[in-house]
């Protein structure tokens, strides 16, 4: 399936507001990992209360022990401060990388804004070296605009 068409399903799984919002997060999660053969970890990250911290919420994929992110460490922790797309074509390259698994080789974190606030981010992993394309930005940033609607 291409992005393109998972986009109706991230609308249905949204508008599901029989589920809580960590259901409906953990359903976009299995959908893009379960669609997209390269999306080998989804997750999402949330800023932490008031600390300048990201928090794990619902992914699937390997286990992880980056549980908590303090801003400014690896990708996700840059993308908290930059408010921007971080795509990692080879993450062995990148000095502030935060090893998940030794079969990651690539990564792509896009932020979720909330009335023009960093509240989050979706965060990809790929064992697929250079995988990610402008089209996957494009896409994960409407997945982004359709998550930042469960938060208000």
């Amino acid at each position: 399936m291409n992005l393109h068409d998972l986009k109706p399903e991230i609308k249905s799984i949204v508008a599901q507001d029989n589920l809580s919002v960590d259901q409906r997060l953990l359903k976009i999660c299995e959908t893009l990992e379960a669609n997209i053969s390269y999306y080998n970890w989804v997750g999402f990250y949330f800023k932490n209360g008031d600390k300048d911290e990201l928090k794990l919420g619902p992914y699937v994929g390997e286990p992880t022990d980056h549980i908590i992110i303090p801003f400014g460490k690896g990708i996700c922790g840059q993308v908290a401060i930059s408010n921007q797309n971080f795509v990692v074509p080879d993450v062995t390259a990148q000095d502030n990388y935060i090893a998940c698994s030794i079969t990651v080789k690539a990564e792509i974190v896009i932020p979720i804004f909330l009335n023009n606030e960093n509240v989050g981010q979706i965060d990809i992993d790929s064992n697929t070296p250079d995988p990610f394309t402008e089209a996957d930005e494009r896409f994960l940033e409407f997945v982004c605009k359709e998550v930042s609607s469960l938060l208000k």
